[in-house]
C-alpha cells in the first residue's frame, strides 16, 4: 500500500515539475510573439500559460498534503486536500478567462486589428503541441492514481492548447478580419469557463458525497457469492472520497440464528476481499433477516 502511495505522489511531483518548466518557457516565447505583434490574444495566452505554473505548484502542495498519515483531527488522512487544491485551480481558470473577455472587449470596441507574422505561427505551433502533451501525461498519471488534482491540471494544459488552435485559425483568418484577435480572445475566455466547469462539477460532487455506482455494487456482490456463497441482501450503500483513500459503508442480511460470532467473521471475511481487489476499507452494517 506504502508502495502505491509513494508511486502516485511521484507521478503528481513529477508531472507538476515538468509542468512549471514548461510553462515557464512557453510563457517567454509567447509574451515575446504578442509584444512583437502586438496581439492581445496571444499576450493573454501567455498569461494563461503562467497560470498554468501556479496549479502546477497546486498540485504538488496537494500531493504533499495528500501523503500525510490519519491523524487524531484527520482520522481518514489528508487525501481531500487534493479536491481543495482541484477547486483553486478552476477558480484561477475563471478568474483569467474573465479577465480575457474584459481585454479582448475593449479591443473590439477600439477597433485595434493586429498583424500576425511568422513568429507568431511558429510559436503557436509549438504551444499546441507541447500543451497537448503535457495534457495527455496529466490524464493519464490521474488515471494511474485517481488523483482529482492531476485531472484538472490535465484540462488546465487542453485548455491552453485549445486557445492554441483558436489564435492559430486566427493567424490564418486575420488578414481577412480586423476583428479577429478581439474575438478568439472571447472564444479562448468560454473554453477556460468549460474547463472550470468540467473540474468543479468533478470537484464538488467528491464533496458533497456521490453513492457507489451500479458497477461497483454488482462487483462486490459477485464477491459475496464467492466468500459467503450468499448475496446477503446487501443495501444501503454509500461511498466516501478521501482522495487515494475510500470508505464503504453497506447492510447486509444475516440469518437470525447466527451467534455474533458467525455473523462477524462473515461481515470481516467480506470486508478483507473488498480491500483485497478494490482498495476500499468497508464497514459493514449486519441485520436479522427477517
Amino acid at each position: 500500500m506504502n508502495k502505491v502511495k509513494n508511486n502516485n505522489n511521484r507521478l503528481a511531483f513529477i508531472e507538476g515539475w515538468l509542468s512549471i518548466i514548461v510553462n515557464i518557457l512557453l510563457f517567454i516565447l509567447k509574451y515575446w510573439a504578442g509584444i512583437v505583434t502586438g496581439s492581445v490574444a496571444i499576450i493573454a495566452d501567455a498569461w494563461h500559460t503562467l497560470s498554468d505554473s501556479v496549479t502546477s505548484i497546486i498540485v504538488i502542495v496537494g500531493a504533499k498534503a495528500s501523503n500525510k498519515p490519519p491523524d487524531k483531527d484527520h482520522p481518514f488522512g489528508h487525501g481531500r486536500a487534493e479536491i481543495i487544491g482541484s477547486i483553486i485551480i478552476a477558480v484561477l481558470l475563471a478568474v483569467v478567462a474573465f479577465d480575457f473577455i474584459i481585454e479582448s472587449i475593449n479591443r473590439l470596441k477600439g477597433g485595434e486589428s493586429t498583424q500576425f507574422g511568422i513568429i507568431a505561427l511558429v510559436v503557436t505551433i509549438i504551444s499546441i503541441l507541447l500543451k497537448e502533451g503535457m495534457a495527455q501525461y496529466a490524464f493519464w498519471a490521474a488515471r494511474k492514481t485517481n488523483s482529482k488534482s492531476l485531472k484538472a491540471d490535465g484540462w488546465h494544459h487542453r485548455s491552453d492548447a485549445f486557445s492554441s488552435v483558436v489564435i492559430l485559425i486566427g493567424i490564418f483568418l486575420g488578414p481577412y478580419f480586423w476583428w479577429m484577435d478581439g474575438v478568439m480572445g472571447i472564444i479562448i475566455a468560454f473554453l477556460l469557463f468549460y474547463g472550470t466547469y468540467q473540474i468543479l462539477k468533478d470537484a464538488i460532487g467528491t464533496l458533497l458525497g456521490q453513492d457507489a455506482d451500479d458497477e461497483l455494487i454488482e462487483e462486490i456482490k459477485k464477491m459475496a457469492l464467492q466468500c459467503c456463497k450468499s448475496d446477503l441482501s446487501m443495501h444501503h450503500f454509500h461511498l466516501h472520497h478521501y482522495g487515494n483513500h475510500q470508505e464503504l459503508t453497506f447492510h447486509i442480511k444475516l440469518d437470525g440464528n447466527l451467534s455474533l460470532e458467525e455473523s462477524h467473521k462473515i461481515a470481516s471475511k467480506l470486508e478483507k476481499k473488498i480491500k483485497e481487489n478494490l482498495n476500499i476499507t468497508a464497514t459493514i452494517h449486519m441485520e436479522p433477516l427477517d
